[in-house]
């Protein structure tokens, strides 16, 4: 299967990548369209899907406060006081009503 230039010049554009004219004469694109026909063809009945072809997992840990209970360390940071004493941090006004 050939490729014209034109219809390299949009899978180009397609997929947002700038090739040069002689760049674009030069690619051999149709021995991978041919590669990518194989594997088509490759009979995968029986064959798990996987996402990841490592078949580990990940260590998981109890998921559990450890530094609980902060809320007035935490609001001791705030650079406008005006709202630690309800428990909240003030910030500007961003919307009109």
């Amino acid at each position: 299967m050939a490729f014209s230039k034109q219809q390299l010049r949009k899978f180009a554009d397609l997929i947002r990548i700038e090739i040069p004219d002689e760049k674009l004469e030069q690619m051999n694109i149709d021995s991978v369209v041919d590669w990518l026909d194989k594997l088509q063809k490759i009979d995968t009945t029986g064959v798990k899907p996987m996402l990841n072809p490592a078949e580990h997992a990940l260590p998981l840990r109890m998921d559990s406060v450890t530094d609980g209970d902060i809320r007035d360390a935490v609001l001791a940071n705030a650079p406008d006081k005006s709202g630690v004493s309800r428990g909240y941090f003030a910030v500007p006004k961003v919307m009109d009503e």
